[in-house]
């Protein structure tokens, strides 16, 4: 069994910043692409970002509200992958979640794409 790891949330003012990472001990992440998902209370679960494996071609996704604003990057070197998280709104609060797929498709990510999950890293954005 897979287990992603993120780690990197917390209580943060608006405009603030965050870094959250997702690793996977014992399981390399370069060959699969890893998206980052969060879930407001009483909300749906929504994708924020996808980068593709270091094998593919082709371009990050971010969901409109927050380009500009955050950018999914890869370390292979550290197993990682970090979501940075600049100028952070009240309505970014969540639990974010990294997952990984064999793609990051087209347009909005579909949850039923990706396979492995990590636990869930809570960010809140709150003066």
């Amino acid at each position: 069994q897979v287990q992603l790891v993120e780690s990197g949330g917390g209580l943060v003012q608006p405009g603030g910043s965050l870094r959250l990472s997702c690793t996977a001990p014992g399981f390399t992440l370069d060959l699969y692409a890893i998206g980052w998902f969060r879930q407001a209370p009483g909300k749906e679960r929504e994708g924020v970002s996808c980068i593709l494996s270091t094998t593919s071609v082709g371009t990050t996704y971010y969901l409109d509200s927050v380009k500009g604003r955050f950018t999914i990057s890869r370390d292979n070197a550290k197993n990682t992958v970090y979501l940075q998280m600049n100028s952070l709104k009240p309505e970014d609060t969540a639990i974010y979640y990294c997952a990984t797929a064999w793609g990051c498709g087209y347009g909005p990510l579909a949850q039923s794409d990706f396979s492995f999950w990590g636990q869930g890293t809570q960010v809140t954005v709150s003066s």
